[in-house]
């Protein structure tokens, strides 16, 4: 682990931002919208807000609900109401039945909550909330000086985060997770990818989303400096050091000839090619991929891309098993459970593992490969056929950037695989059985393929699934 990285054994019982203002005050911790802020200087914005927020009723075990894409204010509020005890739940931006719906998840009938809408929102979606039942929060962290600030009620064993997820169901529920599963997974990813003081993590994933709420712990594990993106990679990325990016933006950077600082990235996305990490060793860049979901606080495994084939070795304060290639999890970085309106339904049997619904093996003794999910699986013809499997074929084609395989209903074989993906070529244009041929059994060729839609891979970590299969069902026709 990286010099001066906290260790869990000896995690603090403050704030580990209160630790870092008494051990390194004057040291770089933030920079945001073109501020430099010290780990002191950063202190006094998140006592500023804490005060804001207990003004408004926010008190410990309190659920705060933040909306919209990162900004400054939200990192203050997250770490101003951990401060104050209470929880952040976090969701991306969506009209305001969808979020209605999440909502009541979070809290009772009888309980309005306190919800944050970023600035970042558009203004038609934000003007819908405002107008919505629900009182909002508001914050100025920099806009006057507190008369007093109020007691300190964190705790590490504390609820700390609320992340949605609709795994298989495609209903949202709230993964909850206590300040130690987060630190929990940043120390142990911090004991193979290197991250110190001096060095700068961009935060360019979006917060409610756990591979961009990990970088906040990861930030604070190690007590280095974090950089708040604003939208734009090319200039976000000037005096960093470390980042998570998709292949596309890596390729984007490199394909820019510009000069770059990073030391240190951590890929993420379906398909990663082992030719963009030897591209970024022989620029010195340490190039990282693995193996994540929401319920584990992210990363499980890692691996530099240029070693092995597979999704890496498992990290520490992990445990891992394979039983008839179904993937179950277990350790100090799973959640707690699935929460609703302040009770928490775990997501462990009686022994502590969790079904991933993942499907794996071995590759060897330690490097594990993904084969798909138990939930996309479907039987064409009498025979199995994994979405992933076929997918996998389609990334390594040149003109592929992502593709996503759907099975939809046939009269003769019961389901065919279709597939959806975003090319650099019209999708037409390409003779799609030839580059399968020699590499798929022929019942697994795709019967059709479709252009990517743009409005539903906007912005997202990873591609939709179930989205883009209503998607296809709606347009294609057997």
């Amino acid at each position: 682990m990286g010099t001066n990285c906290i260790e869990i054994a000896s995690l603090p019982t403050q704030p580990l931002w209160h630790h870092w203002r008494i051990n390194a005050p004057m040291r770089v911790a933030l920079y945001a919208e073109g501020k430099r802020y010290t780990w002191h200087e950063l202190c006094e914005t998140v006592d500023c807000t804490s005060y804001q927020l207990y003004q408004q009723g926010v008190r410990a075990s309190d659920v705060v609900t933040m909306v919209g894409k990162n900004h400054p204010h939200m990192l203050w509020i997250l770490l101003a109401a951990h401060q104050l005890g209470a929880s952040c739940a976090l969701t991306m931006p969506q009209p305001s039945e969808l979020l209605e719906r999440k909502l009541k998840t979070l809290y009772p009938d009888d309980k309005n909550g306190f919800l944050w809408l970023s600035p970042t929102l558009d203004k038609p979606l934000a003007t819908e909330m405002m107008h919505g039942n629900r009182p909002l929060l508001h914050v100025s962290p920099e806009a006057m000086t507190p008369s007093y600030i109020p007691d300190v009620q964190y705790a590490a064993p504390q609820l700390a985060s609320l992340l949605f997820t609709s795994g298989s169901t495609g209903h949202p529920k709230a993964v909850a997770h206590n300040h130690l599963h987060h630190f929990a997974s940043a120390m142990g990813l911090l004991q193979r990818l290197q991250y110190a003081p001096g060095d700068c993590w961009l935060l360019s994933l979006p917060l409610y989303h756990v591979s961009g709420l990990s970088i906040i712990y990861r930030w604070l594990t190690a007590g280095a400096c974090l950089k708040i993106g604003q939208g734009q990679l090319a200039d976000d990325i000037e005096g960093v050091t470390h980042a998570s990016l998709v292949p596309f933006q890596l390729q984007q950077l490199f394909a820019s000839k510009r000069s770059l600082s990073l030391s240190h990235v951590l890929l993420g996305g379906s398909h990663i090619p082992q030719s963009l990490g030897l591209r970024a060793a022989a620029l010195g860049i340490d190039t990282w991929l693995g193996y994540g979901m929401t319920e584990a606080a992210s990363t499980i495994t890692a691996r530099r891309v240029q070693e092995g084939n597979g999704v890496g070795r498992v990290l520490p304060y992990r445990e891992l098993r394979i039983q008839d290639q179904r993937i179950f999890l277990r350790g100090q970085t799973l959640a707690s459970g699935y929460y609703h309106q302040g009770e928490l339904t775990p997501l462990f049997d009686k022994s502590g593992w969790f079904d991933t619904q993942d499907l794996g093996d071995w590759q060897s003794t330690d490097d594990l490969v993904i084969v798909g999910r138990a939930d996309n699986q479907f039987i064409s013809g009498g025979e199995n056929i994994h979405c992933e499997e076929i997918e996998a074929v389609l990334n390594q084609h040149h003109a592929v950037q992502s593709a996503i395989v759907v099975p939809v209903a046939d009269k003769r074989y019961g389901a065919r695989p279709v597939a959806i993906v975003k090319t650099t070529h019209d999708v037409t244009q390409v003779d799609w059985n030839v580059w399968c041929q020699g590499k798929l059994e022929k019942y697994k060729w795709p019967v059709a393929y479709y252009a990517m839609p743009g409005h539903l891979e906007a912005g997202a970590i990873k591609l939709p699934r179930r989205a883009l299969r209503d998607w296809l069902l709606q347009c294609h026709v057997s």
